[in-house]
């Protein structure tokens, strides 16, 4: 078998673009892949028109391997997010045909299932008024719909310092999401990487009586020694790793022993296999996974094939029921929460489990999407000017 050529699809949001990617082959079974740029999906689909040319025709689908070795060495220049996200999204399919042609799910193509389930965190949900009242309703709404847990960030346009007022409103913002979703339910606080280490250690002390599940970027992540000066001086997990897009490069973080939760991002790390490689790393330092993924449903899907065979693996983030909900259309078989319990359940359907919808997706064209995290209202997720 090989591959005889890609097709590139973006499904655009106001906020953020999708960006799909079929690998096609000349045993006519095609493969789908998923990641989402911020403000690069131009630069991804360049890459990609060259990657086409120089490593991705005539490959084969199977050696996954060896694909992926070329695509982020044989170009020499070291690999940034647009390379890995480029490799992510072809290796990605790679698998997704490696499981059709075998008619097996790619989870067992990874070594078997090691759970039945996978526990689901809602994002996206707070895309409302910035009060207190609102954030108990929309928060019980999440729980409403089974969900089990959720993530926020509370803390608007703060950067590095936070004044003492807006230090009160974040709190009555988490006291009231944690008086809507009961003792039991996970709440996990993101800072995005906002604040000063110690910035951050002040409102993790003043957050910590409403039992974060962890605390996410405090501090930018280019500095791994202010990671440190925080995880030494606060009484919660503290989970990172969004914004790195090698596995190699997390060397450093596991030694420093600052994360106990790292989070990569399967569409922009690689891929499928090189999250799985990751995830055995990380369980040698005793460091849970739970992965960012704020792309669709195949992003989503792939994620869940690492999930279902890594025993450190803890939660998946998920924005499709709340933020950009109707993008779901564009995929068949999109994962669903099992409002039940909570959680992603296993499939067996071959690869992946879903297809790309070519004439759904054309419903959404690419857009000049934006996501100013420091921009007034950045939380609800509707950019100035378009509409929304």
């Amino acid at each position: 078998m090989r591959i005889t050529g890609i097709s590139t699809h973006v499904v655009g949001t106001p906020w953020r673009n999708l960006t799909y990617v079929q690998v096609h082959t000349d045993e006519g079974i095609t493969g789908v892949g998923e990641t989402r740029m911020l403000g690069h999906t131009d630069a991804l689909l360049g890459y990609l028109k060259e990657a086409e040319a120089n490593h991705i025709l005539g490959s084969d689908p199977f050696a996954v391997e060896d694909l992926v070795r070329r695509m982020k060495y044989g170009d020499y220049g070291r690999a940034g997010e647009i390379v890995m996200s480029g490799i992510a999204v072809v290796e990605t399919a790679c698998w997704d045909i490696k499981g059709k042609a075998l008619g097996v799910p790619v989870w067992q193509l990874l070594g078997g299932k090691v759970t039945d389930k996978v526990k689901a965190y809602a994002n996206g949900w707070y895309t409302t008024e910035r009060t207190p009242e609102a954030y108990h309703k929309a928060a019980r709404a999440v729980m409403e719909r089974g969900y089990r847990a959720l993530k926020i960030d509370p803390f608007g346009t703060g950067h590095f310092e936070f004044d003492h007022k807006e230090t009160l409103y974040a709190v009555s913002l988490i006291e009231a999401v944690r008086d809507a979703i009961g003792p039991e339910a996970e709440l996990m606080l993101e800072m995005h990487g906002r604040f000063s280490p110690a910035t951050a250690v002040r409102l993790a002390h003043e957050l910590a009586p409403f039992r974060p599940a962890w605390l996410e970027e405090p501090v930018p992540p280019e500095n791994l020694k202010a990671l440190e000066k925080v995880a030494a001086k606060v009484d919660m997990p503290v989970a990172t790793g969004e914004r790195i897009h090698d596995r190699i490069e997390f060397r450093e973080l596991f030694e420093s022993q600052a994360a106990d939760i790292i989070q990569p991002d399967v569409g922009h790390i690689g891929g499928i296999w090189e999250t799985r490689k990751l995830a055995a790393t990380a369980e040698t330092h005793y460091t849970l996974v739970a992965p960012h993924n704020v792309g669709g449903p195949v992003l989503t899907a792939a994620s869940l094939q690492v999930g279902f065979t890594t025993p450190n693996f803890k939660i998946l983030e998920h924005f499709n029921d709340f933020a950009d909900a109707e993008i779901k259309k564009v995929v068949k078989g999109a994962p669903v929460v099992d409002p039940e319990d909570g959680c992603f359940h296993l499939s067996d359907a071959p690869g992946l489990g879903v297809e790309l919808d070519v004439d759904a997706a054309a419903e959404f064209p690419q857009q000049q999407a934006r996501f100013d995290l420091w921009a007034e209202g950045w939380e609800q997720r509707r950019p100035k000017g378009t509409g929304r």
